[in-house]
C-alpha cells in the first residue's frame, strides 16, 4: 500500500531506539523525510546508519535534543523547520513507591512526558493550519488508561498526553491537520528485551519462559499474550500520519494486544 508520504516532513522524538526508532524507519520506507532526534549526535548517527542499512535511499536529517530542559526544545524548534508530521514519541518512566515520588520526580515526568508534546505541537501547529494538512500523534501508553500502581506519575503523564492530543484534535475542526493518541501496550523494546536478557541470565531461565509468566501473572487480560513488537506499533503510527487516516481525528488508538478491556 502506498502511503502517500513522499512528500512529507516527519519529526520523531526519542527516535534513536525502540517505537520511535521503527516509526521513523516506517516512515522513512514510505518515503518520508524523517527528521531523527536523540540526546546526543552519536546516538542520531547510529540509528541513521541502522537506517540507511535497509533503506539506502532514505531522507534522513537528524536534531540533538534534551527534552527535560527548555532550550533544548527550543533549539530543535530552531533547527527543524517545516514539519507536517509530529510525532511526539519521547518519553522516559522509573517505577517508583508513590510515596517516594518527590516534587521534583513528578515534575520531571511532567516536563518531558507531557510539556515536550505542548512545546513543538505549540511551534508546528499553526503552520500545519496555514498549509491546511498536518499530522499530531502522542505516543502515550496503556498505562495512560490502567495506570500502573508501581509508577502512578508515569500513568499520570500518560493520561495528560491522552487528554492534550484530545483537546488539540478540536482546533482542527474542519480543517486537513488530524491528532490521535496511539497506546501501546506490553512492547519489546530494546530495553524490554535487555531487561528479559539479563533476569534470564541472572535466574537461569529463558527469554520465553519469562515471558510467558509474565503475561500469566502481570497481564493475565491480556488477548495477545506476548510482547508486541515496535514494528508493530510503527506500522499503526505510520498508517495516522498518512493521508489515508483522513477521517480517524481526536481518536486513541490501541495497540495493547487487548490489555484494556473494551466497554461499549
Amino acid at each position: 500500500m502506498d502511503y502517500q508520504l513522499q512528500d512529507k516532513t516527519a519529526l520523531v522524538t526519542g527516535s534513536t531506539a525502540g517505537i520511535g526508532l521503527a516509526i521513523a524507519q516506517t516512515l522513512a520506507a514510505e518515503g518520508a523525510h524523517v527528521i531523527l532526534n536523540g540526546r546526543t549526535q552519536e546516538r542520531i548517527d547510529a540509528a541513521t546508519a541502522h537506517i540507511k542499512s535497509a533503506y539506502p535511499d532514505a531522507k534522513l536529517s537528524g536534531a540533538v535534543a534534551d527534552f527535560s530542559n527548555v532550550e533544548g526544545i527550543n533549539e530543535l524548534i530552531a533547527s527543524a523547520s517545516g514539519v507536517d508530521i509530529l510525532v511526539n514519541n519521547v518519553g522516559i518512566f522509573a517505577p517508583v513507591s508513590f510515596t517516594d515520588i518527590s516534587d521534583e520526580d513528578w515534575h520531571h515526568m511532567m516536563n518531558v512526558n507531557l510539556m515536550s508534546g505542548v512545546r513543538l505541537s505549540r511551534a508546528y501547529m499553526p503552520g500545519m493550519l496555514q498549509a491546511n494538512w498536518g499530522r499530531i500523534i502522542f505516543i502515550s501508553s496503556e498505562s495512560g488508561v490502567q495506570i500502573p500502581d508501581e509508577m502512578i506519575h508515569y500513568g499520570v503523564s500518560k493520561t495528560a498526553q491522552i487528554a492534550l492530543a484530545n483537546g488539540l484534535a478540536k482546533l482542527t475542526k474542519g480543517t486537513g491537520i488530524t491528532v490521535n493518541s496511539v497506546l501501546p501496550g506490553s512492547t519489546m523494546s530494546e530495553g524490554a528485551s535487555n531487561f528479559l536478557k539479563n533476569l534470564a541470565q541472572k535466574e537461569g531461565r529463558t527469554k520465553t519462559q519469562l515471558e510467558e509468566d509474565f503475561f500469566k501473572n502481570n497481564r493475565p487480560n491480556c488477548l495477545l499474550q506476548r510482547f508486541a513488537s515496535t514494528q508493530e506499533v510503527a506500522n499503526m503510527v505510520t498508517y495516522l500520519c498518512s493521508p489515508l487516516a483522513s477521517a480517524t481525528n481526536g481518536s486513541t488508538l490501541r495497540v495493547d494486544g487487548g490489555t484494556i478491556p473494551t466497554i461499549l
